[in-house]
C-alpha cells in the first residue's frame, strides 16, 4: 500500500530554492500540491521550477537584509494569508583553507549559513505560528566531521543544528522544527566538487548506497516532515546521506581483505597437511 502526502492548500516558503537542492526541494513541495515561493538574490538562469503542471514563484531577495526578509514576508501575509512551511536552504560556501581568508571572509559564510536562517525564522514564526507550521533547516554531516577547506561552513552547520533543537523546544507547541542532514548531493553543480562523470562516480562509490543523492529525494524527507505524518516530530534530525561515508581504514587495513583471507587459508590447508604426514 503506497502512502501519499497531501499539502494542498499549504503554503511554503524554500530559500535557495532555483537551482540544486532548493529546486529539488521545490519541485517535491508542488507534486504534493503546495504552493510553493522560492527566493534568492539572483534570479534563476533557467526557468523557475515546476512539477505536474505546476510553478513555483520566484520572489528576489537579499537575505541578509533584516528589513527585505521582513518585508517578504508581509507580502507572503498579504497574497496568501498564511505560511504552512519554511525551508531555510539558503547556503554554500566556496573551497578555501583557513589561511587563504581573513576572519572577515570567513564570517560572510557563518552569516550566510547561521545567522540567515535565524533572521528569516524569526520573520516567518508570526506566520508559522497561525497556522501551527513547521521550519526545516537544511545541513550538512560538514557539521559533524572535520571539513577542511569548508571550516566555517561546518561550524555554521554545526550551530545550526542546535539552533533548530534549541528553537524547537522554545516554539512548541505551535511551530514543530526539524533539520536534514545531508551528505553528498548530486546537482548541476557537482562538477565543481568532483570532476567529470568518472569523478562523480567515484565519489559517490564512497558512500555506502553507491551513488550520491538526487535533489528530489532531499525534497521528499523534506516533504516528510511538514507533512500530518511527522506531527509528532520535532526537534529531531533526519540524515538523508546514503549512509555516511565508508571509514577510511577499511580500506587501508590489511586485515579482513580478500587477499589476506585467501592467504590465511593456504596456511590452514598447510597445517591440515603437515599434520596428516
Amino acid at each position: 500500500m503506497s502512502i501519499t502526502v497531501d499539502l494542498a492548500g499549504h503554503v511554503a516558503v524554500v530559500t535557495g530554492g532555483t537551482r540544486g537542492v532548493g529546486a529539488g526541494i521545490a519541485r517535491a513541495l508542488l507534486q504534493a500540491g503546495a504552493e510553493v515561493l522560492v527566493c534568492a538574490r539572483r534570479p534563476p538562469v533557467a526557468p523557475v521550477v515546476d512539477a505536474e503542471g505546476r510553478r513555483a514563484e520566484y520572489v528576489p531577495v537579499d537575505l541578509r537584509d533584516q528589513a527585505a526578509v521582513t518585508a517578504f514576508f508581509d507580502t507572503v501575509a498579504s497574497r496568501f494569508g498564511r505560511l504552512d512551511l519554511l525551508v531555510n536552504n539558503a547556503g554554500g560556501t566556496p573551497f578555501r583553507l583557513l589561511d587563504d581568508g581573513d576572519a572577515a571572509r570567513h564570517a560572510r559564510v557563518i552569516e550566510l549559513n547561521l545567522l540567515v536562517p535565524l533572521t528569516v525564522s524569526l520573520a516567518a514564526r508570526p506566520l508559522l505560528r497561525r497556522s501551527r507550521g513547521s521550519v526545516v533547516m537544511v545541513g550538512s554531516v560538514s557539521g559533524t566531521r572535520p571539513s577542511p577547506g569548508s571550516a566555517a561552513y561546518g561550524a555554521a552547520k554545526a550551530g545550526l543544528a542546535n539552533l533548530a533543537a534549541s528553537m524547537a523546544v522554545e516554539w512548541a507547541p505551535e511551530v514543530r522544527v526539524n533539520t536534514l542532514v545531508l551528505g553528498l548531493v548530486q546537482t548541476e553543480l557537482a562538477h565543481l566538487h568532483y570532476g567529470d562523470e568518472e569523478g562523480v562516480a567515484a565519489v559517490g562509490r564512497t558512500v555506502p548506497l553507491g551513488r550520491l543523492a538526487q535533489p528530489d529525494e532531499v525534497g521528499d524527507a523534506c516533504v516528510f516532515l511538514a507533512s500530518d505524518r511527522a506531527a509528532y516530530v520535532t526537534g529531531a534530525t533526519l540524515h538523508v546521506h546514503g549512509g555516511g561515508e565508508r571509514p577510511a581504514f577499511l580500506d587501508a587495513a590489511t586485515v579482513n581483505t580478500a587477499d589476506t583471507q585467501a592467504a590465511e587459508g593456504e596456511a590452514t590447508v598447510t597445517r591440515e597437511t603437515k599434520k596428516e604426514i
